[in-house]
């Protein structure tokens, strides 16, 4: 199991905020206080700011949500109710949410429109001792079929209107969560593979998913 602890006071403080703001899953909590955010940046003094929060900028204009949304994503896909999840991640980012998904015990299929981002990925979990994340650089809206069925689907950025290519690729029992995003509001939209939705809230708004794979970066 990957133990990275940086500070466990300031660890056992975010969980206190966290609890505050509505994440109650043990597991996940568990998960958050154990994975140091400030492993999935590379800036100077953002290793400082791992455990407060707010939001973390990494490259290619991206950046690692407040831990309070990462909390409610990760507890909104109820991830240890499915015996040896396969989630697909759409939006890998720095690697942190596919490193506490990976956690959890769900096998993770990460995908990214940076390359860049893609291979610091690859590196963290290396680094971790992560076997069950995988990463791949392409368009996270159009899924990854050869490695599907999905358990879970989760998209880290904000979404119009979720494509029907992603809810296809869901197993049985499966669920779809993605932030959405309607006039001057968001949410988490909450989608089951029989058509059945649920409303979350959501702590902060996320930036947009983009589509398209990046061949500049």
């Amino acid at each position: 199991m990957a133990e990275l602890i940086a500070d466990p006071f300031r660890a056992a403080r975010l969980v206190l905020h966290l609890r505050q703001e509505g994440i109650t899953d043990d597991g996940v909590l568990k998960a958050m206080e154990t994975i140091d955010r400030g492993a999935f940046v590379d800036g100077p003094g953002l290793d400082k700011l791992a455990f407060e929060d707010c939001v973390l900028p990494i490259p290619c204009g991206q950046i690692v949500p407040r831990p309070a949304v990462t909390g409610q994503l990760l507890q909104a896909l109820q991830i240890r109710q499915v015996r040896e999840a396969r989630i697909l991640l759409v939006g890998v980012g720095s690697g942190y949410t596919a490193a506490l998904a990976a956690q959890l015990g769900a096998d993770v299929f990460a995908m990214d429109r940076y390359r860049r981002l893609c291979d610091a990925a690859r590196r963290r979990m290396l680094d971790l001792g992560l076997g069950n994340v995988a990463v791949r650089h392409g368009d996270g809206l159009f899924g990854w079929p050869e490695r599907g069925p999905y358990d879970r689907i989760l998209l880290t950025g904000a979404i119009e209107e979720v494509p029907d290519a992603l809810l296809q690729q869901l197993a049985k029992g499966g669920v779809l969560i993605a932030p959405i995003q309607t006039a001057g509001a968001q949410h988490l939209l909450r989608v089951g593979v029989d058509g059945t939705q649920e409303r979350l809230a959501i702590a902060r708004p996320l930036p947009p998913l983009m589509d398209g794979a990046s061949k500049a970066l």
